[in-house]
């Protein structure tokens, strides 16, 4: 399944590599960034991968990695 803007979860999860390869070591952004590429890389569509990422711990990094989701489910190619 794809995203409406046409990306499926593959190039979302390419996108998300990228970022978390830019982030520094140990931070908030690289956590939160390799999280999301996992996720999307491991799910099957969007849907799923926004439900696998709520159960991420610890808080920050959920909150992170699901804004950083929303931006990137949203994000034209």
């Amino acid at each position: 399944m794809t995203t409406p803007l046409g990306r499926d979860n593959l190039d979302l999860a390419a996108t998300a590599q990228e970022l978390a390869d830019r982030a520094p070591t140990g931070s908030l952004s690289h956590a939160a960034a390799k999280s999301v590429a996992i996720t999307f890389a491991t799910t099957r569509d969007v849907a799923q991968a926004r439900t696998a990422l709520h159960g991420l711990a610890p808080d920050d990094v959920r909150q992170a990695a699901l804004e950083l989701f929303d931006q990137l489910s949203a994000r034209p190619r």
